[in-house]
């Protein structure tokens, strides 16, 4: 086969995986020592309004901030004497008095970055605001104690920062048979019979090989895995319904992965707010929640953890078309079985003391939440994977 060929159709395993491991003879994927615990990171994508998702409804100064995109308190649903939940968050709600949420206020990071791009590259690095790094915090952990691509996978097409390692990364998928039929393609077939070794002394040929074969490899182990499960719940018939449905499917056929990433977009409401994310709201808690009974129901909620974020907060006061500029603090929802800290783990935001640029002023950073998950939930060492040592948090 043509070198020329050859690079022109690796595009889907190259956007897949990276293995450049030229050492190892290649293998079949090998089994990780992690234990059961399952990690779901969930992006909402754009900069979510927190303030109008959990609503300080007793405080003037954010009605006196936002005159026309505030929640009134007759069209919310009061959780606390100075909180309540958008009504559209009526699912979550449903969740906190199960005892199933716990939600940290104030989230974020010294010198916040207000560019959506850079500032979700900080939250999928774990890295300083000025630190560029060229792995996610998922894909160093994948790559120190999963040892495999499929110990993490995004559910899309293409693989996000957050799931990126020096030399392994996660796996992205949306559909695990659609992945296995492209990995069993006359060209992949005619590539894996092929004897290789002529390729593996240069680099950009060896590592095509080599991530060719690691995706045959586990692209077989996740389809005859997964489909013992079928999924008979009613997700909201959506692209973030259906992403959760495909990640219930994983988790209950027993996949042995040990983080997922899902990411739904559109909260970047500059303008016309109330309507956009009044919608957007529903598609999150509705398909959430179903989730969550979906796991119940396999007996798999118990080992599983949910993080939802986004990569900041807007701005507190509305501005002239509706909506609201980028900002920065914002909350973050844990959402799982065993919570030590259920409702809210923090002091309400603090509306009288704003940055210089009228944003909340964050008072817990977000890589202690990272810190606690992976020492506490995933039960491993959490400063090799940051880079460095975060306080923990006392949610799990």
């Amino acid at each position: 086969m043509k070198r020329r060929d050859f690079l022109k159709h690796s595009t889907l395993a190259s956007s897949l995986f990276f293995v450049p491991n030229f050492v190892k003879a290649f293998e079949n994927v090998t089994k990780n020592s992690l234990g059961h615990k399952k990690l779901v990171i969930i992006q909402l994508s754009g900069g979510n309004d927190g303030l109008n998702s959990i609503i300080p409804y007793t405080n003037d100064l954010y009605y006196k901030n936002r005159p026309q995109i505030s929640i009134k308190q007759n069209n919310l649903i009061k959780a606390t004497s100075e909180l309540g939940f958008h009504k559209n968050l009526a699912p979550l709600k449903n969740l906190y008095d199960q005892g199933y949420l716990s939600i940290i206020n104030n989230v974020g990071y010294p010198n916040p970055n207000r560019s959506h791009f850079r500032s979700t590259d900080i939250w999928h690095t774990a890295s300083n605001s000025e630190e560029y790094l060229s792995s996610g915090w998922l894909g160093r952990f994948i790559e120190a104690y999963g040892k495999n691509s499929y110990s993490g996978i995004e559910i899309d097409d293409s693989l996000s920062l957050i799931m990126k390692g020096k030399s392994i990364n996660g796996i992205a998928t949306k559909n695990a048979k659609i992945l296995y039929n492209n990995v069993r393609t006359p060209y992949f077939k005619k590539i894996l019979q092929k004897q290789t070794n002529e390729h593996l002394s240069e680099h950009n040929l060896g590592y095509l090989y080599k991530t060719m074969i690691e995706a045959n490899s586990s692209a077989k182990y996740i389809y005859d895995t997964s489909k013992t499960y079928q999924s008979k719940s009613n997700y909201p018939n959506n692209p973030f319904g259906k992403q959760l449905k495909t990640t219930a499917e994983f988790i209950n056929s027993h996949l042995d992965t040990k983080v997922y990433y899902v990411s739904m977009g559109g909260f970047d409401t500059h303008a016309g707010q109330i309507n956009r994310q009044k919608a957007l709201l529903k598609t999150y808690s509705e398909s959430l929640e179903i989730f969550v009974k979906d796991l119940q129901k396999n007996d798999t909620f118990k080992d599983t953890l949910i993080l939802t974020f986004s990569e900041f907060g807007r701005r507190v006061k509305q501005n002239a078309a509706g909506g609201t500029d980028h900002g920065a603090a914002n909350n973050v929802f844990i959402v799982g079985k065993n919570l030590n800290k259920k409702g809210f783990y923090n002091d309400a935001p603090n509306l009288s003391n704003l940055d210089k640029n009228g944003d909340l002023i964050h008072t817990v950073d977000f890589r202690s939440i990272y810190a606690t998950i992976l020492d506490k939930w995933l039960k491993v060492e959490d400063a090799s994977i940051l880079n460095k040592s975060y306080s923990k948090l006392h949610f799990i």
